[in-house]
């Protein structure tokens, strides 16, 4: 009987394993690319398993999501190194003061603890759409567990996974850690879980993506930029040192020479964060490669 069970778990890991280096290969030639921002933030609690399989729901081709990672050095998913005001319950029922929630600094807290905290059950004032449900900050482990069986039952590719990894110069050693020891975190779970072909991963600091590119130059990245960043193009990618695998800027970036220029150089373009049709359509017309939304379900035609 065990010799039978192992058999079965090996020919699983093999079969997960062919058919996410199969996605990769038909996500690199061009596919649209349809990606649930936190899972799918407009309607479920973000970051949350429930997020990502309510995201799977609408057809996602990406799931996307942040790390963090806690005191005793578990990789887990949070926006936020500390617990946001506007989510967060804590354990004894109440809420978190704004000018407090900088004291919740979950790099200073084992995992177990960070568990304790309810993420779903507050109303978040901006979407007001979000299902109430009790939920907490997963480990990332966790959710790739949890999505597999998820998808076990479904007839389609499994997603990708788009992982931001939340550092900042500023704030090293304080919220989190340096971004070599960062990456190292983040990539143990991927590996231990056999899902180095599903990931990409993203960041604003730029020194993440370079010692992933030093370190582990197979790893596709997305560089992320935000509206106020005033560097050509050009420039940006002078600065990084390396083309990315995407390129993925605030919507409001996007014009047609932006995406030809990411095209040029065999860069996909996927822009954040896009919650109206309207402008999804038009972002589509300008030949974007993919899109991330808190509403998964306005990417699909």
């Amino acid at each position: 009987m065990k010799n039978n069970l192992f058999f079965v778990f090996t020919c699983t890991v093999l079969m997960v394993a062919c058919n996410s280096s199969q996605q990769m290969t038909k996500y690199v030639k061009g596919n649209f690319d349809k990606q649930g921002h936190r899972g799918c933030r407009g309607v479920m609690p973000e970051n949350t398993i429930p997020a990502m399989i309510k995201a799977l729901g609408y057809g996602v081709t990406t799931l996307e999501m942040d790390i963090c990672i806690s005191k005793d050095r578990k990789v887990f998913l949070s926006h936020e190194p500390f617990f946001n005001h506007e989510i967060t319950t804590l354990p004894n029922g109440k809420y978190i003061e704004e000018g407090k929630e900088r004291s919740y600094n979950m790099f200073t807290m084992d995992y177990d603890s960070i568990s304790k905290y309810d993420v779903g059950l507050k109303p978040n004032p901006r979407f007001p759409k979000q299902e109430k449900i009790k939920a907490t900050k997963p480990l990332l482990s966790e959710v790739f567990l949890a999505v597999n069986n998820a998808m076990m039952t479904r007839k389609r590719p499994f997603p990708y996974y788009n992982i931001e990894a939340k550092t900042l110069p500023e704030t090293d050693g304080v919220f989190h850690p340096a971004p070599s020891e960062f990456v190292e975190l983040l990539i143990a779970v991927i590996k231990d879980n056999h899902m180095e072909k599903q990931v990409i991963i993203q960041s604003f600091d730029f020194r993440v993506l370079q010692y992933l590119h030093k370190h582990y130059p197979t790893m596709a990245t997305a560089m992320l930029i935000e509206p106020a960043d005033k560097r050509s193009f050009r420039k940006q990618l002078t600065d990084l040192g390396f083309n990315p695998t995407i390129y993925s800027p605030g919507f409001e970036l996007v014009t047609k020479s932006l995406v030809d220029d990411c095209h040029t150089k065999n860069i996909r373009i996927i822009p954040w964060t896009v919650n109206d049709k309207t402008k999804i359509n038009s972002l589509k017309a300008l030949g974007v490669d993919g899109l991330i939304s808190d509403y998964p379900d306005l990417l699909n035609d």
